[in-house]
């Protein structure tokens, strides 16, 4: 199947495709840089001062001794 005049030039379908897929990737870049940038702010909303206090959820607390017991000092002096 043919195109009818101008347009069953190779350069004008190649124009149009190479327009079409720019379009294509300014609009998919541009969706991932918002959603990327909600998903930061929302994180922001959860950052622990260092003057706040939080009671923290028994499995928090385990987890919490969990990496303090593997960065304490061993007898020789380094981090286990």
């Amino acid at each position: 199947m043919t195109l009818p005049g101008q347009f069953s030039d190779p350069r004008v379908l190649t124009l149009f495709g190479l327009l079409a897929f720019s379009a294509a990737v300014w609009v998919a870049l541009g969706l991932r840089a918002r959603a990327r940038r909600e998903r930061a702010n929302s994180l922001l909303e959860r950052v622990w001062h260092p003057y706040e206090t939080i009671a923290l959820t028994p499995a928090e607390e385990h987890a919490f001794g969990q990496v303090v017991s593997r960065l304490s000092l061993s007898s020789a002096g380094r981090v286990r």
